[in-house]
């Protein structure tokens, strides 16, 4: 597949949420993601406990299909998508615990409602990559728990029994991010997300793509949570000391060109909700983006809750679990509050406001943290160009975003109001120190990387085929 080398937006003040150059239309009814108006995401974890039997998984989630469909019915929301992230024993043994638990159970309550009540209706599927750096990344590598294999299986469950549209948050390179999250060691991040993880997505979204087509389902995207946003989550607020903001932030543009090989390899959009490098993919590709943002406080805190709305085509929570609320049940609680986030965006569409609400929600967060202020959607266009820029090297093109994401911060932090600590300007300096003393050649690069890295415990190079 050919990678991206130019922009789908001439002006980033072309992007908008709800609208995508090359807008996805799947599901019961025609959830038309990037077509015009916002859909909303509801996404919701069993109780502990209800996965140790299929029976009772079956159960589950039977329920919060059920009391999801139910409040976007009854609150008269035009569309509804239901995103299950599977649970450990469903992607271990995904045609015990999840064809007829999860994937056709929902499925067949998703056709009901909108049969019924004209909703338009979706259900997302995401698979876990169990796999395990230790035991082997790829097919034949482990021949103890057979993870890779377990991973394709997942996709193809899916696919085999209703799934609208697959998803994945992918851990290639991650053996390697973990020691450099640990140290904020930024050359260690561009190699293991960067590269590494990039090679991990050829493979594995060649794979994903080829199973979504023979099925005639959506390949939505990926996203690098378990990496930037574990770098995000340690780096935390005002209060939190772990790691630098700035490190976090260099992070996220590292892994908006890793994240945007899925799309290189064909899958369509919309991309996984919880990467907030999706600004940035977005203008690059015009695919549509899901996000997640202030409705994920029940699950964790960030600098970003309203700036990651402002180009959004779909609009998510982060798993709740499934439990009673005073209002109902928890599923039903997060179907209200993302469906009326959901329709306040609509509503300034109609009222030829879209522009005005995307630039309230960017300008409420732009100076809250350093990666909110690369995620704003004009710098996050500069981000794009720079990865474009590159686009034919995995590892030229995550150097450049990088160096571009690190240099914008330091320059906004001398003449914009973005407030910097010490400790955040000094591991700044030493960023760009470190990425400006890089080479430019990336088998050069490479060479460097396995002699520095070869003796970190978990990696092996056979895993990425180097």
């Amino acid at each position: 597949m050919s990678k991206y080398t130019s922009m789908a937006y001439d002006d980033p003040d072309d992007m908008i949420f709800g609208e995508a150059p090359n807008p996805v239309t799947y599901g019961y009814g025609g959830i038309e993601a990037g077509g015009g108006q916002v859909f909303p995401i509801l996404k919701c974890a069993p109780r502990p406990g209800k996965e140790e039997r299929p029976e009772k998984l079956k159960s589950e989630y039977r329920k919060i299909a059920r009391t999801t469909l139910d409040r976007a019915t009854t609150l008269g929301f035009p569309a509804i998508e239901i995103e299950t992230e599977w649970v450990h024993q469903m992607g271990n043994n995904p045609e015990k615990f999840a064809a007829g638990p999860s994937v056709a159970n929902q499925d067949e309550l998703a056709e009901k409602y909108h049969e019924e009540y004209g909703i338009k209706t979706s259900t997302c599927h995401t698979p876990p990559d169990l796999r395990e750096a230790e035991k082997g990344m790829r097919p034949g590598h482990d021949r103890e728990s057979f993870y890779p294999e377990k991973v394709l299986a997942s996709f193809e469950v899916a696919a085999e029994n209703g799934a609208d549209i697959l998803k994945i948050e992918s851990t290639g390179g991650m053996e390697v991010a973990d020691y450099a999250i640990q140290r904020q060691d930024i050359t260690a991040f561009l190699w293991g997300i960067g590269y590494l993880g990039s090679l991990d997505m050829e493979w594995l979204w060649g794979n994903v793509v080829d199973i979504a087509d023979r099925h005639d389902v959506v390949a939505g995207g990926d996203t690098n949570c378990p990496a930037a946003n574990t770098a995000m989550f340690m780096a935390g607020g005002y209060l939190d000391q772990d790691i630098p903001r700035t490190f976090a932030a260099i992070t996220r543009a590292i892994a908006a060109a890793r994240t945007i090989v899925a799309w290189e390899q064909g899958a369509s959009g919309p991309d996984k909700d919880c990467g907030y490098e999706g600004p940035i993919v977005k203008a690059i590709a015009g695919k549509p983006t899901n996000q997640e943002g202030k409705d994920c406080s029940v699950a964790h805190a960030d600098l970003m809750g309203n700036l990651t709305a402002q180009v959004c085509d779909g609009w998510s929570n982060e798993s709740a679990e499934f439990h009673e609320e005073f209002s109902g049940w928890s599923s039903g609680t997060w179907a209200e509050a993302v469906g009326y986030e959901a329709s306040l965006m609509n509503t300034a569409k109609e009222l030829g406001m879209a522009k005005e609400l995307r630039d309230m929600y960017m300008a409420s967060d732009r100076y809250r943290s350093p990666e909110a202020y690369i995620l704003a959607y004009d710098n996050a266009y500069k981000i794009g160009e720079a990865i474009a820029e590159e686009g034919d090297s995995y590892y030229l093109r995550s150097k450049n975003a990088a160096l571009t994401a690190a240099e914008m911060i330091e320059e906004a932090e001398e003449s914009e109001p973005l407030e910097l600590t010490k400790h955040e300007k000094d591991a700044l300096d030493d960023i760009l120190t470190e990425l400006r003393a890089l080479p430019d050649d990336e088998d050069k690069f490479v060479d460097q990387m396995l002699d520095e890295y070869s003796d970190l415990p978990k990696f092996d190079k056979e895993d990425y085929e180097l």
